[in-house]
């Protein structure tokens, strides 16, 4: 079986050589760089119709962790385009955090369709260091179809629970590796994943992100496996929910 994955994960290489030839010569960094965000705007806009009803019911109790001050504050890390913005509650405070400065057209298209919010300001840094965000200075952290591409999951929850406020929320919506590793499904993730992740920014499809939140220091972590209604898509096991500091 190993032999056969093998084959197979070279075959799906040969047909995206050139990406192979660019990352081999230092260059396809700077070029997915420019050419993701292109690629996340469509992409995302279909990713949202189908997950509408889902997005809706997890994002559907933001308020319930609105700080003292009266008004929600949010950060949304990995932000991307700012497709999730069309969810989050009127008057909302939102700051944007992504580490490609390339969503920022996107991003400034998101925010002028969603004026029910108030943006405070769009960092550039990866969910790693969010060293321009202060200690417990956040309500609610909002991060979707990121994990699978940081660096260190590890770091990013530390990070997360450093810039919540006590009593602050978490929330996510992750694609994961399949559960079940006899499925036809983790076969197909083991054999896509190499060219998977080194065509689309990194994007990991096998990750087990769960356990990395049932490991972080949460006083409490609301968590469930579905499977999203993308059809013939290795990204289909997700996972969804939020976790109190």
């Amino acid at each position: 079986m190993s032999l056969l994955i093998l084959i197979l994960q070279v075959s799906i290489a040969l047909l995206a050589l050139p990406v192979y030839v660019l990352h081999f010569l230092g260059l396809w960094k700077s070029v997915s760089q420019r050419i993701f965000p292109y690629i996340m705007a469509k992409i995302s806009v279909i990713y949202n119709k189908k997950m509408e009803s889902i997005k809706k019911d997890l994002f559907d109790n933001l308020c319930d962790f609105t700080g003292p001050s009266g008004e929600l504050t949010l950060l949304e890390i990995g932000c991307g385009t700012g497709v999730n913005f069309k969810f989050y509650p009127r008057g909302c405070r939102v700051t944007c955090l992504d580490c490609n400065p390339n969503f920022q057209t996107f991003l400034s298209k998101s925010q002028a369709e969603n004026d029910h919010l108030k943006y405070e300001r769009f960092l550039v840094a990866p969910a790693e260091n969010m060293s321009q965000v202060a200690d417990g200075s956040v309500d609610v952290v909002v991060c979707t179809l990121l994990a699978c591409s940081v660096t260190s999951i590890q770091k990013v929850l530390e990070e997360v629970l450093r810039v919540l406020r006590p009593g602050g929320a978490f929330y996510f919506l992750e694609h994961v590796a399949s559960t079940d590793e006899s499925s036809w499904m983790y076969f197909v993730q083991q054999i896509l994943n190499p060219t998977w992740k080194l065509v689309l920014d990194g994007c990991d499809l096998r990750r087990n992100t769960w356990k990395d939140l049932e490991k972080a220091k949460f006083s409490d972590l609301k968590l469930r496996h579905i499977q999203a209604p993308l059809n013939y898509n290795p990204g289909r096991p997700h996972i969804i929910g939020y976790a109190v500091k």
